[in-house]
This record gives structure tokens, sequence and C-alpha cells, in this order.
């Protein structure tokens, strides 16, 4: 296995990883997540700027810019680097936030989305569509589990 195809699965390891964690309803765990994720794209941007295994100056002879390396995508992953560290400021003071205020960093279900969910279960539809009222439907994300058609949890 060569180093390029090497640093592709680590970027699609951190990508995925990334992902999986920034899915989660945890504050700590999506900044977690953002922090895989920026680092994955941050090797596959370095990856495709320039040859593998080589010296950014390739030939060094003469000053022509044939031989050298692109230096844009060093720029680039300087400038996500500190968007990163600007996002992780910003979920981090969230998190802190969140742990004063809660004593959690689990982002709850707003009450809003909960009442509008029950009131469209009553109605016996589910996000607009029209329900037959013959299939069952269990919603782990707003808490007991319901009948289509029914806002009683029976």
């Amino acid at each position: 296995m060569n180093a390029s195809l090497a640093l592709l699965v680590l970027v699609a390891i951190l990508v995925a990883c990334g992902t999986y964690l920034l899915l989660d309803r945890s504050l700590t765990r999506v900044l977690l997540g953002t922090l895989l994720i920026g680092n994955g794209v941050n090797v596959l941007v370095l990856m495709m700027g320039g040859y593998p295994g080589s010296a950014p100056i390739v030939q060094g002879g003469h000053l022509s810019t044939d031989g050298m390396s692109d230096p844009l995508p060093q720029a680039l992953i300087l400038t996500a680097i500190v968007i990163t560290f600007g996002i992780s400021a910003f979920i981090l003071a969230m998190i802190y936030r969140s742990w004063r205020l809660a004593r959690e960093d689990v982002v709850a279900d707003d009450e809003g989305d909960v009442r509008i969910a029950e009131e469209a279960l009553a109605e016996g539809t589910s996000g607009g569509e029209a329900s037959t009222g013959d299939e069952d439907y269990t919603d782990t994300e707003f808490g007991a589990a319901t009948a289509a058609g029914r806002g009683d949890g029976a």
C-alpha cells in the first residue's frame, strides 16, 4: 500500500468518524466530529497539492516554477485551520454555557417542535403527508411510542 492510498484511507476514516460524531446530540461529540472532519479535509487538500513523497521544489537548479509544488493548497489549509479554530471556540462556548445552565451538554428537543409533532400525529398526518392509519408509528425522537393518527401514546 503506497502513501497516497494510505492517506486516502486515513481521510475516509477521519471523515466517516467525524460524520458519525457530528450526528449525535452531545455537543462534545459534535465538537470532536467537527475537528475530525476538518482534519480529514485538510489532509485531502494537502494530498491534492503536490507529488507524494517528494520535496516542494522537485527540480532545484533553475528558477522556473515548472518543478515546484503549488503553494495554494497550503494556504487553503492554513485558512481552514483558522476557520476550524473559530468554529471550535464557538462550540466550546456553547458547551460551557449549556453546562452552566442545564448541567448537561445534550441538546434537548424544542418544545415547539414536540407540540407540532404531537398535533400532526393527532390530525393523522406526519410531516405534511397523509397517513393511512393502519401502520405502526414509533417515534423515539419525541418521547413515547404512538400509533399513527393518535396522539394518546397508545
